[in-house]
């Protein structure tokens, strides 16, 4: 199959979008829930926004830190199917179910318990009681979603990308349904205002994990041998999906954190530059969707070319992911720089925050070139099993470089004029083009070392027997 890297460049993207677009919708639906809950929270009560919205900035951190780990079970899955070695599949999912157990059991407590944190940080009284009450009612749902994802990843894995699609799509009415009826109190139930966007989101968790048992009686998943049989936690497979997902957990809190406190530091500088910056930030990350699943689902299709044994053509696949990411990322940041007027029109009317958010989307236009770069980087990296070495550089470059190198130009510690909340931007786009820069040469490293490759492979056959 050497002859394999001569392959043309659409003929290597086509697998990857076919298995990629219903990955886009499925991100695009799980937007639209999150902007259902804040939206709806919102035209019931300022208070009640501000609560949903502290809630969600305190959970969705830490849900994807347990639930990263699961994603591990993408590239596994992946290369035994490429492999014909689907069978062994059901032996890896039940022992991440185990792992999924107990990240449940950790993140519950934290929610449960976010009330207080709040009132110690000093959190209004009112908001911090209704953001720990939302998270609390949300908290009943978090074991069915922890368990739903690791059969999401699994299915993705094998390349049936299409059923979570489907499923949250689903899942988009039902939310606005139980919203309305727990927020304002229909139908004899009580009004909840914004805390009911947590029962309601906790309803939902547990749908999508009954919709997608039904999935799972389809006889592409039987033959993971999943249901063959009960066993109890193995500590050696635990161990490698645990090894390979926490590297890849922490890259996704580690970004996510930042951006938080990045978040609180601009909110100080003032209400403009911090309305701005969540403009500027909601478009980013409509314009990140596409690149962050297209490049899960070429994670996918590397992952099953490496089982398949057939080394050029992953390679060829990663390179060619890059080239896509990168003429995607410079059309849509011609359109950003040409619509930002209009763009930023749809969120505000406000002359002085149009003023800076227009600027920004000039910073963003620069800024999503890396990022759309790196993360397809990264996820090729993930098709390879190679998750450490990218969460390592993703912490140098957004603790040690981003967050100090942001603050001192924000402030203008540097012997420059203060540049505030695009000091902060110039900081994230120098440390995600260090990212994409490193997670290139380490991607360059690994698809050319096929021993390596073939015998990271070939580690679950030890892990399972």
């Amino acid at each position: 199959m050497v002859q394999t890297e001569q392959t043309s460049l659409i003929a290597l993207l086509r697998p990857v979008a076919v298995l990629g677009w219903p990955m886009v919708l499925t991100q695009l639906f799980i937007m639209g829930t999150g902007f259902i809950d804040t939206a709806m929270a919102g035209h019931y009560g300022a208070v009640d926004l501000a609560g949903v919205a502290l809630g969600g900035n305190f959970m969705w951190p830490l849900f994807f830190l347990a639930t990263g780990i699961s994603m591990a079970l993408m590239p596994i899955t992946s290369q035994l199917h490429g492999a014909n070695r689907v069978a062994e599949v059901g032996h890896q999912l039940r022992q991440s179910l185990w792992l999924c157990l107990i990240n449940s059991i950790f993140l519950i407590a934290a929610l449960q318990y976010a009330t207080h944190i709040f009132l110690y940080a000093g959190i209004d009284a009112h908001t911090a009681q209704i953001a720990g009450d939302y998270l609390y009612g949300l908290s009943w749902g978090i074991p069915p979603v922890i368990f739903y994802i690791s059969f999401r990843y699994v299915l993705e894995g094998l390349g049936h990308t299409r059923p979570p699609m489907i499923i949250a799509a689903s899942i988009l009415p039902l939310n606005a349904l139980l919203n309305y009826v727990l927020i304002y109190g229909k139908f004899g139930f009580p009004e909840l205002g914004g805390v009911g966007c947590g029962y309601a989101t906790a309803m939902v968790f547990w749908l999508e994990l009954a919709f997608m048992l039904l999935v799972l009686r389809k006889p592409y998943f039987r033959a993971t041998q999943f249901f063959a049989n009960f066993e109890g936690p193995r500590l050696q497979t635990m161990g490698k999906i645990f090894k390979l997902g926490l590297p890849i957990a922490l890259t996704v809190f580690l970004e996510m954190a930042l951006f938080g406190v990045i978040g609180v530091f601009i909110a100080k500088i003032g209400v403009t530059e911090m309305a701005a910056h969540s403009i500027a930030g909601n478009l980013n990350w409509m314009t990140y969707v596409i690149p962050m699943a297209m490049g899960n689902a070429a994670s996918i299709r590397i992952g099953f070319l490496i089982g398949s044994d057939d080394l050029h053509t992953a390679r060829a696949t990663a390179w060619a992911m890059l080239k896509f990411a990168i003429v995607y990322a410079l059309g849509i940041s011609v359109l950003l720089v040409a619509l930002r007027y209009q763009l930023v029109s749809v969120y505000t009317t406000d002359v002085t925050v149009t003023a800076v958010a227009v600027v920004l989307l000039l910073f963003i236009a620069v800024y999503q070139i890396v990022d759309d770069t790196q993360v397809v980087l990264v996820s090729a990296l993930r098709g390879y099993k190679d998750t450490t070495v990218p969460m390592v550089i993703s912490l140098i470059s957004y603790w040690l470089l981003a967050l100090p190198l942001g603050y001192a130009l924000a402030e203008g510690l540097l012997g420059n004029a203060p540049l505030g909340v695009y000091g902060y931007w110039t900081g994230l786009t120098l440390a995600l083009a260090i990212v994409a820069v490193g997670a290139g040469l380490r991607l360059r490293y690994i698809s050319n070392d096929f021993l390596r490759i073939r015998r990271l492979s070939a580690s679950e056959t030890a892990a399972a027997s």
